[in-house]
């Protein structure tokens, strides 16, 4: 075994591992142990290394391979970046780069390029003399990716000659070759996501290019194009999209607050180096009563922040807490808290870190204690200043934190109310509450229907020992549009608290949560949409949470049920609905169903509640800036933006015959 840790070609490979098993139940011997060759590991446990081989890993798959692109441009060797999605799902990512070294390795009687897209763990970025910082440490990126993949093609353009190699199912189909001259450098990797691996292989173009975006914010002069071959307009030519942005975090917080209306016109923006340490941090305030604050290690979206964050927030809260004492902003018994300097913000920090060290192999936590120190002496210093030279926009933002302390304090007033009246405690349940016998939380449910009449049938057609209904009357409060305290006073919002168990806010605890799936149930018409739409933004500002960890669902009522004889079949669409009437012919019945209240108890189980028979969304988030975007326009005080999202997807939207 070479002293890298990696396979050479002379280590025996245990093929015969099986026959060596005994036949005995129970036995545990050497024979037992298995030995997974090269990249075997990574097909039989793909989640292992992508997650999962559902929509989010598949879509891994393309992050990975643009990472190595990112690389060569925060090593300022590339400023061009184009994402292509082909007709049969697969894709090309090509730079100009360098380009993948191909000469043979030192130690290894075999091209570079090839140790590199199928050994494990090999890679440049082990240490700093190629990559001063990177974001893929680990090495197992473009190699995991081979493996997943029905067939992968390399070419790289580098020193004058273009090179190429085939791979299938992560192993080469031939060495390295030369097929060509080139006056350019550069990487292009092509692939075709394996069927046998993942679920579907279908690419999103969203998906890509709302992480594309990111990229391109987070890299100034670096130019990302994304082009889907798969849309075409009429003239042939393929959908496409180009991000670029000289002024990096600055533009980008100004694409995040399109559809607000800013405190401080001119951004909060500074950028500093310190230990090796590079910091870029951009801010604004708005109108809105909730915040976002987004952080990036290398370019990695940290969703569970880490130290950068933690420093970014003490200095915020310092900073403000300082002033507002020193202009006598604020009253003396009130004590600003982060949440109150963080309310209505829009924060992005980016850091650059040569050894990041990351919590888990997800990357979504930094644990570098040394950048906090750093992240923390630099926002104070930078925003000191600014507020100096700012004093009305730092009047202006600091009396924002000053009326959310306030209110903060009313909010706590309401909750200590609603606590002494029962309202917020796990052990008092709403009266409107129809609830499980089971008190097992993983073995429960609970159903938010709209509605008294809905919520009968469900009462009759539920499994009582499993499942819980609590109806609601009419639609929630638009949460966006409300703070804390005012969102206690509506009594569904109470009600609903009270069945979850958790309460909200900043003392909701997970722990506490009495049923391990949330089901919104409402009709699968323009009113129960919204009411859905309402309830995910409750949840999404006041329990992020349960959507994170994988709490919430909607249900899926079907539209019709068509009828022939003895044939019956539920039906989710008008397309679908005609199919059938013109496949059976005469005699064919269609009910058509207005609302949930119109199903009896029995259609109402077997189509939304029977776990053997029920189709149920899950809620998840793999993008929390794509989902605040949305809820903004969505629910935001904006009708401009929403008007144009209705106009945009209008065609989508399905007008049935009442």
């Amino acid at each position: 075994m070479p002293d890298d840790g990696t396979l050479d070609d002379e280590t025996p490979e245990i093929e015969d591992a099986e026959e060596m098993v005994g036949d005995e139940p129970g036995d545990y011997g050497a024979a037992n142990i298995q030995v997974l060759e090269g990249l075997q590991a990574v097909r039989k446990r793909p989640g292992m290394y992508i997650g999962s081989t559902g929509d989010r890993g598949l879509h891994h798959l393309v992050y990975e391979v643009v990472d190595n692109s990112i690389d060569e441009a925060l090593a300022d060797h590339c400023d061009l970046l184009r994402v292509t999605i082909h007709e049969d799902n697969s894709v090309t990512i090509e730079d100009n780069g360098r380009g993948i070294p191909v000469e043979q390795h030192p130690k290894h009687d075999r091209s570079a390029l090839e140790i590199v897209m199928t050994v494990l763990h090999a890679g440049a970025k082990f240490e700093t003399k190629t990559y001063k910082v990177s974001g893929g440490l680990h090495g197992v990126g473009i190699s995991v990716v081979c493996a997943l993949t029905e067939w992968m093609e390399a070419e790289v353009h580098r020193e004058g000659q273009i090179h190429y190699q085939r791979y299938e199912q992560g192993i080469p189909s031939d060495p390295v070759e030369v097929i060509g001259s080139t006056d350019r450098t550069g990487t292009q990797i092509s692939f075709r996501p394996d069927p046998e691996i993942f679920e579907d292989i279908d690419f999103d173009f969203l998906t890509l290019s709302t992480r594309m975006r990111e990229l391109a914010y987070l890299n100034r002069g670096l130019r990302i194009e994304l082009v889907d071959e798969r849309e075409r307009d009429d003239e042939g030519n393929p959908k496409q999209e180009a991000f670029e942005a000289e002024g990096g975090l600055v533009d980008f917080v100004e694409w995040m607050n399109r559809n607000k209306e800013p405190i401080n016109k001119e951004i909060v923006a500074f950028e500093d180096t310190r230990e090796d340490i590079e910091v870029q941090v951009a801010m604004q305030w708005t109108s809105d009563y909730t915040g976002n604050l987004h952080s990036f290690v290398n370019n990695i979206n940290t969703h569970e922040g880490g130290t950068h964050v933690t420093g970014l927030k003490t200095a915020l809260t310092r900073n403000l807490s300082d002033y507002a004492e020193e202009n006598n902003l604020s009253p003396d018994d009130l004590d600003l808290k982060g949440d109150d300097c963080r309310e209505g913000l829009t924060a992005l920090v980016s850091v650059k870190v040569p050894e990041p060290q990351f919590e888990g192999q997800t990357k979504t936590r930094l644990g570098n204690s040394e950048v906090r120190g750093i992240v923390q002496s630099i926002v104070h210093d930078e925003l000191s200043t600014w507020m100096l030279e700012h004093p009305d926009a730092a009047d202006a933002i600091v009396e924002r934190a000053v009326n959310a302390a306030e209110a903060r304090q009313a909010a706590r007033q309401a909750r200590e109310l609603a606590r002494r009246k029962g309202l917020l405690e796990s052990t008092s349940l709403p009266g409107k509450l129809a609830d499980c016998s089971n008190r097992d939380p993983a073995k429960s449910e609970l159903f938010i229907v709209e509605g008294d009449s809905a919520g009968g049938s469900a009462k009759q057609g539920r499994d009582r020992d499993t499942q819980a209904i609590l109806p609601l009357r009419g639609k929630i409060l638009n949460v966006q549009k409300s703070r804390l305290d005012r969102i206690l006073q509506n009594n569904e919002i109470e009600a609903l608290i009270q069945a979850l168990g958790t309460s909200v806010g900043e003392e909701f605890d997970l722990e506490e949560l009495r049923y391990d799936k949330v089901i919104i149930m409402t009709d699968a018409d323009v009113d129960g949409a919204h009411i859905r739409t309402l309830l995910l933004t409750f949840f999404w500002n006041y329990m992020p949470e349960l959507i994170r960890e994988g709490h919430v669902y909607i249900a899926m009522p079907p539209l019709f049920r068509v009828r022939k004889g003895q044939k019956s079949e539920y039906v989710y669409s008008e397309d679908r609905k005609d199919r059938l009437v013109d496949e059976w012919g005469g005699n064919t019945t269609v009910q058509r169903f207005k609302g949930l209240g119109e199903m009896n108890p029995g259609q109402l189980w077997e189509t939304c509640m029977d776990p053997e028979t029920r189709s149920l969304g899950l809620v998840r988030v793999d993008d929390a800036i794509q989902a605040e975007q949305l809820f903004d326009v969505l629910m935001g005080d904006k009708v401009e933006p929403r008007r144009e999202f209705i106009l945009e997807h209008a065609d989508e939207v399905q007008v049935l015959d009442v």
